[in-house]
């Protein structure tokens, strides 16, 4: 398959991450799909999606592959990190190396476990429209070496972009509140983890793997990713995805 060109691309995902007034929207699918555009688009090897809620913690909501996802996760687990920092300070994490003492200080699990990880450097951006924070986007470099300027701001104008695309989306459908949505996202999560473990088992492959099968059905099919695993739960997916053999 021939790869279109960068800017291409590059409009196709802001095309993407506003196009959110649709019927039945997937927060966990949308988050996702930021994630994907980010490693597509910027030069960082991961990124990572964390979701406030009212009383002030963050949760861990999408990831772009599953190392990062635990990392993520630990990072909530232990109450540190640069997505709970940037959450909470409303405001950019500039690059930190995460083999210095000042990253070991400031996050005494959190960089050591991302170093071994293979991370050098990591940066985050804020989830925001004007006065309201709604999470924070986590961008992991592999290499030595910072994001330059121009990456720095495309990254922000992508998570601002998801942002405003969600609290759009939160105004039109005003009966669903933020508890509500977020409460569906943690919900949701479950059952995706769920289905990932039994493809994985079921194909004997790695759990990355079986979850790119289900978003490529999802995808191609038109279907929330929620409903396809739950599909898969129940034994009543599309043979493609339970036959290991298709």
């Amino acid at each position: 398959m021939v790869e279109l060109p960068r800017e291409e691309r590059l409009a196709f995902a802001f095309v993407e991450l506003a196009d959110t007034l649709v019927r039945d929207f997937d927060v966990i699918g949308f988050l996702h799909t930021l994630t994907e555009h980010c490693v597509d688009l910027l030069d960082v090897a991961a990124a990572g999606v964390l979701l406030g809620i009212p009383q002030g913690q963050v949760v861990e909501a999408a990831a772009s592959d599953e190392r990062t996802r635990a990392l993520e996760l630990l990072g909530v687990e232990w109450d540190e990190g640069p997505c709970r920092d940037c959450y909470h300070a409303r405001a950019p994490i500039a690059d930190v190396r995460l083999d210095t003492d000042v990253a070991r200080v400031r996050w005494p699990h959190f960089a050591p476990r991302a170093a071994q990880l293979g991370y050098t450097s990591v940066v985050a951006a804020p989830l925001r429209w004007q006065d309201q924070v709604i999470g924070a986007l986590n961008l992991f470099r592999d290499r030595p070496g910072p994001l330059d300027g121009a990456q720095l701001r495309l990254a922000q104008a992508l998570a601002d972009t998801a942002t405003i695309g969600i609290l759009q989306q939160r105004a039109v459908h005003e009966q669903m509140t933020v508890i509500t949505q977020l409460q569906y996202a943690l919900d949701s999560r479950v059952i995706i983890e769920q289905a990932k473990g039994y493809l994985a088992h079921h194909h004997d492959t790695s759990v990355d793997e079986a979850f790119i099968k289900m978003r490529t059905h999802a995808r191609t099919h038109g279907s929330k990713l929620t409903d396809v695993a739950r599909q898969v739960l129940e034994g009543t997916a599309a043979p493609a995805l339970l036959d290991p053999e298709r």
